[in-house]
């Protein structure tokens, strides 16, 4: 891990609102997939599974059978953890919805607001297994109402969808499951395919792939966010215990090769024995080549002078996870403003919130959090404006509306709008 000193040092590190590199060397195969999907439907998605997944399928959908005999492969400690945290995920995400929009009119103005008819999921595979994935996306999609909820994920080597993310599939209220994974999947969900049905917006984290994908077919369906690797800054005082520093730090990194772990911190001695608790937990880590390379390329200690700027540093950065570490009773999460999620607590840590605090954690990724929200049920409602024009509305602003309109040349517009004022100057 890097370890920068000083306010300026860590900012040029840390500062991530400078514009992006836009171009992707993947993104002309990307094209050539979405192409492929929208022409030859659901003979591009098997050529596919079968070239980038290793597995020849007949069959893209799971069946319900398979989704029940899921049940008898999984441990029923598991299960039951799984139900817990759909029931915490559900109970946030609904009083959520009683806080949220609703629909409103005064004057016969106002607005309506309605659930997506169909919504896709998608799961990522690859490295783990993500059963939470589908519990944190699929859940505010069914609490705001959405009608029929699509789920999409890779099948394994063998063919077949692991057992856990079926439950959570069958948990979450998910109505179809199939097994297609990267930007082929998230073409199928957005033209619809022989086998699979076309969707109103597509939710879910992956990989570069369907990043690319997601962000190509912006427009022709929704998207919730283009996610990007993972990523925690940790603010921890002079009171934070060292190991639990190391210990997120390793379970943010843990999530792949780019992940991106960050401590932010004015303590000297936390700084380097969180380096020392490192070593001591790397050395028993059973995703050691993943946690080591991370580390090595995206991971930084930044110690500053105190803690006010510690925390403009962690806005600057904007983090996916923002977890602060500190003495009891500090108001340091009033004071962070940009953040996907926001874990304090006595015993906080970011695994709880991946898991079971309630909360989405579908969340912001590479600073983007600056402008972007954690997923809620509003990404799963869509808001009609209602506009009421009679002869009040007419008398009172008709004549501001045709000098607006003549003001930019729109003669149509105010000819329109003059029609109905005479009609209404006859009444």
């Amino acid at each position: 891990m890097k370890i920068v000193s000083g306010f300026a040092s860590a900012k040029r590190l840390l500062d991530r609102s400078a514009p992006k590199n836009l171009e992707y060397p993947q993104e002309d195969a990307v094209r050539e997939i979405i192409h492929q999907v929208r022409e030859k439907s659901d003979a591009a998605l098997l050529a596919y599974t079968e070239k980038f997944d290793g597995v020849k399928l007949t069959r893209l959908e799971v069946s319900p059978a398979q989704v029940k005999a899921a049940y008898r492969k999984v441990d029923a400690k598991v299960i039951a953890a799984m139900q817990l945290a759909a029931d915490r995920i559900t109970a946030f995400h609904t009083m959520q919805q009683a806080k949220s929009l609703k629909s409103y009119t005064h004057g016969k103005t106002g607005w309506v607001v309605r659930p997506l008819e169909k919504v896709g999921v998608y799961a990522p595979g690859g490295t783990a297994v993500y059963p939470s994935t589908v519990l944190m996306t699929a859940i505010p999609a069914r609490v705001a109402g959405v009608k029929e909820i699509i789920l999409t994920t890779p099948p394994g080597k063998d063919g077949k969808i692991p057992a856990a993310t079926l439950i959570a599939a069958d948990i979450a209220g998910v109505n179809r499951v199939f097994a297609i994974g990267g930007a082929q999947a998230i073409a199928a969900l957005a033209f619809g395919t022989k086998s699979v049905p076309r969707v109103d917006k597509i939710a879910g984290p992956g990989n570069i792939w369907t990043f690319l994908a997601k962000k190509l077919l912006y427009g022709t369906v929704g998207i919730d966010a283009l996610q990007g690797p993972s990523d925690v800054a940790i603010l921890a005082d002079e009171s934070a215990d060292p190991a639990d520093c190391a210990a997120d730090l390793l379970a943010q990194s843990e999530h792949g090769e780019l992940s991106q772990a960050v401590l932010i911190t004015p303590s000297v001695k936390v700084a380097e024995k969180t380096l020392e608790a490192i070593e001591k937990q790397l050395s028993t880590a059973s995703r050691k080549a993943i946690l080591t390379k991370s580390l090595s390329e995206n991971c930084i200690i930044a110690i500053v002078d105190n803690m006010d700027e510690a925390i403009s540093l962690l806005n600057l950065y904007a983090p996916e996870h923002a977890l602060i570490l500190a003495r009891p009773n500090t108001t340091y999460e009033e004071k962070i403003i940009n953040a996907g999620c926001i874990i304090y607590g006595n015993k906080a840590t970011v695994p709880m919130s991946d898991y079971v605090s309630g909360p989405s954690h579908s969340l912001p990724t590479e600073g983007t959090a600056r402008f972007a929200s954690a997923l809620n049920v509003t990404d799963f409602v869509k808001i009609t404006n209602l506009s009421s024009v009679g002869e009040a509305l007419m008398n009172l602003a008709g004549k501001a509306a045709v000098i607006l309109a003549r003001a930019e040349g729109l003669d149509a517009h105010a000819e329109a709008m003059e029609l109905r004022l005479k009609k209404t100057r006859r009444k």
